[in-house]
């Protein structure tokens, strides 16, 4: 014997009701959508568009404002890679460029480290160090990336030091500024003018 069944339902999934468009003619006339009028361009109208300001300092890519003794943006990450490389982070920073290095630590950073808890307890101590000079946030919330990137953005004086992928790729984009990271357990750095620092690896 042989059975034949008919074609089985399947339950559609996100289907959405088919709703009348508000200008239908079917609509009656006052509660039918009005069609936008299309404002004319006047072809002898000056154009306006905003080009965002380049600061003094770069020369192309060359950055002026850089130079010892050097201001580093320390990220939350750097400190936690620093530990496990057993690098002595402001030392290490005057290996790689040969010069001063004042290690910079913003709130959000400070806090994100706070928010680690107790296992990373010795960067907090690290962070602490009177070495470390701290700079005030006024923004919201304890997010670093955005705050670091509007710094580095504004005062072409930093470097940043981190290890974070995304963070690295954003900053990239803004010219003239160099970046530490570790690497082969030392501290090395990109897109620095070779007159500077310390020969690259």
């Amino acid at each position: 014997m042989f059975f034949f069944f008919g074609k089985q339902k399947t339950k559609k999934f996100a289907a959405m009701k088919r709703m009348i468009s508000l200008k239908d003619q079917r609509i009656k006339e006052k509660d039918r959508a009005k069609a936008k009028e299309k404002k004319k361009k006047d072809p002898s109208a000056l154009k306006e568009r905003e080009v965002p300001k380049y600061p003094s300092c770069l020369f192309f890519q060359y950055n002026t404002q850089l130079g010892p003794p050097y201001h580093i943006l320390v990220d939350t990450n750097f400190i936690n890679f620093s530990i496990k490389a057993k690098l002595d982070i402001v030392q290490s920073m005057m290996d790689c460029l040969y010069a001063k290095c004042i290690p910079y630590i913003t709130d959000c950073v400070m806090a994100e480290i706070e928010k680690l808890g107790m296992k990373y307890r010795v960067a907090l101590r690290i962070a602490k160090d009177p070495r470390f000079e701290r700079l005030p946030c006024t923004h919201q919330g304890t997010y670093a990336d955005d705050c670091l990137v509007q710094r580095v953005t504004q005062h072409k004086c930093y470097i940043l030091a981190t290890v974070d992928r995304d963070l690295k790729r954003r900053v990239r984009k803004i010219p003239g500024v160099p970046i530490m990271y570790i690497s082969n357990h030392r501290y090395n750095i990109e897109r620095m003018p070779d007159d500077y620092g310390a020969p690259r690896f």
